[in-house]
């Protein structure tokens, strides 16, 4: 299968899709939860579990029943300890393509993450409202250019090619975000639809991953909401060790830890628990 049009074919005119979920969104004074569906055979949690679109459907709507406010669909890992197997951009859509119409007709809207600009313009002309970089914008070239010309949000997460332990990492997420701001700024991405997510184990320590989500409040210079993506990550471990379906407790309370840094979007596999605990402790907060 090939993502190339079909030669002396025009590509439809791009229709800027409506964000205003999203301003909506980041009105209300309380933390989004981003709920997590991957659609491959190799994530570091849930690999295998939701490729089939039977079951990454129900999966889909359990995520949007359980209280998400947004849908994040993956179809290659980005596995955080740079072991996973790279996919072409036709193999992603592939993975991608029976899924993404039942999901944009839930109703939720439907974040994609992905690194390939050819996969992100499919996913937005099929309705995706929302996209996810793991390289923020810096790995493919075409990626905020598309970005730019649908009008949607995007995440830009950092990452490192190779794990330092010795980098100040908090002033290497400070840096790595400059850049993608100027490379939005260039394409004409709005600097409203920028999410910033300092991309917990990806290209750091345990340790680097601990001090970055202690640290979070001090990403807010940028004016910019953050996103966290901790969920199951290998930190906990480091911290209480447990294998990668029993580090619940761990999430829940780096989550919680993050949001009270100023976080804005958690995203996350358990959403019914991570929605519980975020209830709760607002609750808790507005009785004091």
């Amino acid at each position: 299968m090939s993502l190339a049009r079909p030669s002396g074919s025009a590509a439809p005119p791009v229709r800027a899709a409506d964000s205003s979920w999203f301003d909506r969104a980041l009105a209300a004074r309380r933390p989004l939860v981003m709920g997590i569906l991957n659609v491959t055979p190799d994530s570091f949690s849930d690999g295998g579990r939701f490729d089939a679109p039977d079951s990454a459907h129900t999966r889909a709507r359990a995520i949007q029943a359980e209280g998400a406010d947004i849908l994040d669909i993956g179809a290659e890992s980005t596995r955080p300890y740079g072991d996973a197997t790279p996919v072409s951009a036709e193999a992603e859509w592939a993975r991608l393509a029976p899924v993404l119409p039942a999901a944009v007709g839930l109703g939720i809207p439907v974040s994609v993450d992905t690194m390939k600009a050819e996969v992100a313009a499919r996913a937005l002309e099929a309705g995706a409202a929302m996209l996810n970089d793991v390289w923020g914008l810096q790995r493919d070239p075409d990626m905020a250019s598309v970005a730019a010309e649908h009008g949607v949000p995007v995440v830009v997460m950092h990452n490192r090619e190779a794990v330092d332990p010795d980098i100040d990492i908090v002033a290497d997420i400070e840096r790595f975000f400059d850049r993608s701001l100027e490379i939005a700024a260039r394409a004409g991405i709005w600097r409203e639809r920028i999410v910033l997510d300092p991309g917990i184990g990806f290209g750091k320590t345990p340790a680097q991953s601990l001090i970055a989500i202690a640290r979070l409040a001090e990403f807010s210079v940028f004016g910019r909401p953050v996103l966290i993506g901790l969920s199951r990550k290998r930190f906990i471990d480091a911290v209480s060790p447990a294998a990668v379906e029993r580090r619940l407790g761990g999430s829940l309370a780096a989550n919680l830890a993050a949001v009270s840094a100023g976080a804005r979007i958690v995203r996350v596999h358990d959403v019914f628990e991570t929605v519980q605990a975020l209830r709760v402790a607002a609750a808790l907060e507005g009785v004091r």
